[in-house]
């Protein structure tokens, strides 16, 4: 009888708080495993990268891609915080140094061909001679994989053909899949020569593993808060799966060694020291005002009209995690202030819908809701905040100086996470069109880069 042991971690987001303990487990693990003639595999269901943490985006992802190859992982899979957060170009190179493969079956370049640093695929063979079968897939994000100029395909129907053309030739199928609960559960039942489903995406989180059919789902939740553990029993005579299952390591529950945590920070360091570069000089403080207008709201009203061309903007004013000071604006200060991995979306609506917008948008309770994931690293959605965009004194809604009209069209520039249908039912299945891979923070600092001219730098002499 053969043992495998399949380490999994999932969402992490570069909370990298938790990593230290994580990465220690799994390199002793590996030690314990092999020391026992036991075979060992570490895979990462995606989102590992995170743009919000200044490490990540100091690095472009590479950071992450560093602490992935000295733990020691085998194989990962990409979730949307790789996919589309980044730029084409930013993806295509954040594996260059990786010393590990990159498993994701459903993405492909705009000529139909897998980019250089994924594979479909991938067959691991243990020193008893047991094939395993590895195969990924990402979430379904096709407007923003387009808008990016990747082709994305439907996960479901990708994995179950690999699955597959894999069966005939391997002894246990592994799946890496970044895309959410549900899907897994519908995989299982669609596609039963699939052994283990490693899950993500949703961030759930099964303490002992879940059964559906003889396929076994495991996944860690989010944040590194668990690392997975999925034992399999093979009988290599009879080329068959005597058990299989799922734990959990609670990271809280580990030991916190010093040297490790010590070292992390430096890491975390190094990576900060490129975003110290200076974007522009703000001559006078810009307030930040949770339930209302202020000048820092004025500020990024103004950025995403000038980028956008829209007619009208509207976000929420909790999209700031903090006020602008006076002063040397860095790379650090806009990514403190606006950490979110979010784009900027233009809406088309007729004058009729975006009068109900507008009037949904004056929820007196907004301003206290707490957010939780669309890419909002805040905390609560703060009040709507409404640019080129009122009601005169007679109660009609003008845009400019202009009234709108119910039948003429209008556009409408607000954040990505406004166009779910999750708040605004009505944004879901309009008109829109996605701006990337420039994020929010990259609009405001652009904008005030031409907005504050050099005449506003104080002389040295005054400095």
């Amino acid at each position: 009888m053969e043992t495998i042991h399949i380490y999994h971690t999932n969402d992490v987001h570069s909370h990298f708080e938790n990593w230290p303990q994580i990465s220690r487990l799994v390199r002793d693990k590996r030690r314990e495993h092999t020391d026992a003639g036991e075979a060992f595999f570490l895979f990462d269901i995606g989102d590992h990268v995170d743009r919000s943490h200044p490490f990540t985006e100091g690095t472009k992802g590479k950071g992450n891609v560093f602490l992935l190859n000295e733990a020691g992982y085998d194989a990962v899979t990409i979730g949307n915080n790789e996919g589309i957060t980044m730029s084409k170009k930013a993806l295509s190179s954040l594996y260059d140094e990786a010393e590990f493969d990159v498993v994701v079956g459903n993405l492909v370049d705009e000529n139909g061909e897998f980019p250089k640093w994924a594979v479909e695929s991938i067959i691991y063979e243990t020193s008893k001679g047991t094939k395993i079968g590895v195969i990924g897939a990402t979430a379904l994000y096709t407007q923003f994989y387009a808008t990016l100029g990747w082709k994305i395909s439907p996960p479901l129907e990708q994995l179950r053909a690999v699955a597959e053309k894999l069966a005939p030739v391997t002894d246990i199928i592994i799946c890496l899949s970044h895309m959410g609960v549900t899907e897994d559960e519908s995989l299982a039942v669609e596609c039963p020569v699939i052994d283990v489903i490693l899950g993500a995406h949703t961030h759930h989180l099964f303490q002992e593993g879940e059964f559906v059919g003889n396929t076994l789902l495991a996944a860690t939740g989010k944040f590194g808060a668990y690392t997975g553990h999925v034992t399999i029993h093979f009988n290599p005579t009879e080329k068959r799966i005597t058990e299989k299952q799922a734990t959990l390591y609670s990271t809280e529950t580990l030991p916190v060694n010093e040297e490790d945590v010590q070292r992390l920070e430096k890491l975390m360091q190094s990576g900060k020291k490129s975003m110290g570069e200076q974007v522009f000089y703000n001559p006078s403080p810009l307030k930040q005002n949770l339930f209302g207008p202020s000048s820092l709201s004025n500020f990024l009203g103004r950025a995403i009209l000038d980028y956008s061309g829209a007619d009208c903007a509207m976000f929420n004013a909790g999209i700031f995690l903090g006020s602008l000071e006076s002063g040397w604006v860095t790379k650090e200060t806009m990514h403190s202030l606006l950490p979110h991995p979010i784009n900027i979306c233009v809406i088309t609506l007729s004058g009729a819908e975006l009068l109900e917008v507008y009037e949904l948008s004056l929820n007196e309770d907004w301003p206290e809701i707490k957010v939780k994931g669309l890419g909002f690293r805040g905390e609560h959605m703060g009040a709507m905040i409404h640019e080129r965009l009122y009601k005169n004194k007679q109660g009609t809604l003008i845009i400019g100086n202009r009234e709108v009209e119910p039948n003429e069209t209008y556009t409408l520039a607000t954040l990505d996470m406004f166009t779910f249908g999750f708040f605004f039912p009505a944004l879901q299945h309009a008109e829109k069109e996605y701006y990337m891979p420039e994020l929010i923070r990259d609009i405001a600092s652009n904008y005030g880069r031409e907005y504050f001219k050099e005449s506003s730098v104080p002389s040295e002499h005054n400095l």
